[in-house]
């Protein structure tokens, strides 16, 4: 199956999302290698499953207690670490997770419906964000915006010294 099939929910914005939950399905592949190798009447509790990989199971139709569905969910998860695209984006501060996700929204709908995002704090652009892709970077930040206006903010601020303002 094509990555493309893959349905991610809006719980899964990066690739270290994407590595968590294969590293959740190699657990329960080793829980049930161990529980088989064990006798019937033995206790062993099952590795905690994330709410992300259960909505990941659920929207895609994969049972997880059956191995051929989580050896294929692994192999459509490896296919979006190497073919999404993935962007890396700055803001000034923390963004909340409700402007994240409208972001990854309009990502999704709009750019590719695989797409992930690195998420990462820049202080120094003040406001606003900058984006990076493999071959562009978009600075769309306060910083580089009053850079790109610095002759006049000086005319405008030697103007209001001046008594012109």
């Amino acid at each position: 199956m094509a990555p493309e099939q893959l349905k991610l929910s809006l719980s899964i914005v990066g690739r270290s999302d994407i590595t968590r939950m294969l590293r959740e399905i190699n657990k329960l592949d080793d829980f049930f290698v161990a529980a088989a190798s064990r006798p019937a009447n033995s206790s062993i509790q099952p590795p905690r499953i994330t709410n992300a990989l259960n909505q990941l199971a659920r929207d895609n139709r994969v049972n997880l207690l059956e191995a051929g569905q989580r050896k294929e969910l692994v192999s459509r998860l490896n296919a979006i670490l190497k073919q999404a695209p993935a962007l890396n984006i700055s803001f000034a501060s923390e963004p909340s997770p409700k402007s994240l996700e409208q972001i990854l929204i309009w990502f999704r709908q709009n750019i590719h419906p695989l797409t992930l995002l690195q998420v990462g704090l820049q202080p120094s652009i003040a406001a606003g964000c900058v984006l990076r892709t493999p071959n562009e970077l978009f600075d769309m930040s306060l910083s580089a915006k009053l850079t790109a206006e610095q002759g006049l903010l000086t005319q405008l601020i030697e103007g209001a010294a001046n008594g012109r303002g």
